[in-house]
């Protein structure tokens, strides 16, 4: 080669572009929730909050209690993908057989909500449950095998617990959230599959011991104290979802919900006081160190 063929080649080196190294792409984490009303956030400023931010299968326009933990995850630098498929006043049993075309894929992790007495024939009978439990965890194991199924065991309702006619009137409020969750643990224990229990119905009864929330609306709601149920004496309130949100956001994440902080946004814009985010916040760690 020449001295001049050697500068030319020499000059065109300098413009060959580098290639840089491929970056590794991290993809968003994908959560399911399957439920009714109780995810939806229903007869509160919860159930459309922020409906933009997550995937409603049945395109109903819901945020719900999905949105809320999609607002934790930001809030604490996580990528989640967050979709619900949802129907109120229905069981599990109804979303397998009617709905499980929406959700037939692959996620990493699913919330099941079952209704809220377990069996609207037979109050507290477990058996539907655990049936419908089985078929949905199969259902998605199926399709990812580390898939993570999570049971949602959620509130003692006032109206079954203090007016006669209710099925666990005269038997305290904790009564039916512990039956709830026992049923929960029950399924896990026949499907050893499931992952984990969220015990949203323990948090709400360590809300009421510690004072608080009040533990009955229908004698008056006492001064400083939080109602977790709305006008139905049923669903949930605001705060309530926001507790039963902060307690999926620590069982699915590992995150302490204490971190989120008193100036958390979601609780801001929802009207509830720095003191009561952080109390509830506490309340969430304390029930998922307790299990």
């Amino acid at each position: 080669m020449t001295i001049r063929a050697m500068i030319v080649a020499g000059a065109m080196a300098l413009f060959v572009p580098t290639v840089a190294a491929a970056q590794p792409v991290t993809l968003p984490r994908t959560i399911l929730f399957i439920g009714n009303s109780f995810t939806q956030g229903e007869h509160s400023p919860v159930r459309n909050w922020h409906a933009g931010t997550v995937t409603d299968l049945n395109g109903a326009g819901y945020g719900g209690v999905p949105a809320l933990f999609k607002e934790f995850t930001e809030e604490a630098g996580l990528r989640y993908a967050v979709s619900l498929e949802t129907q109120g006043g229905q069981s599990l049993a109804f979303h397998y057989d009617q709905r499980r075309h929406l959700f037939d894929r692959a996620w990493d992790v699913v919330v099941l909500q079952e209704y809220s007495t377990l069996d609207r024939e037979r109050p507290g009978d477990p058996a539907r449950y655990i049936r419908s439990v089985g078929a949905l965890t199969d259902l998605f194991r199926g399709r990812n095998p580390a898939v993570r199924v999570n049971l949602m065991a959620t509130w003692s309702r006032a109206d079954q617990t203090y007016l006669p006619g209710g099925h666990w009137y005269g038997r305290g409020i904790a009564a039916m959230a512990d039956d709830l969750r026992a049923a929960a643990d029950r399924a896990r224990r026949t499907h050893p599959a499931v992952s984990g229990i969220i015990p949203v119905g323990q948090a709400w009864l360590r809300a009421f011991a510690a004072g608080i929330a009040d533990p009955n609306p229908y004698d008056g709601v006492s001064y400083g104290q939080a109602n977790f149920w709305t006008y139905d004496q049923y669903h949930a309130s605001a705060a309530g979802y926001y507790l039963e949100a902060l307690l999926v956001f620590g069982r699915v994440t590992g995150v302490d919900p204490r971190t989120l902080g008193r100036t958390e946004r979601a609780a801001d814009e929802l009207g509830l006081s720095p003191d009561l985010a952080a109390s509830l916040q506490l309340v969430a760690r304390e029930q998922l160190e307790r299990g």
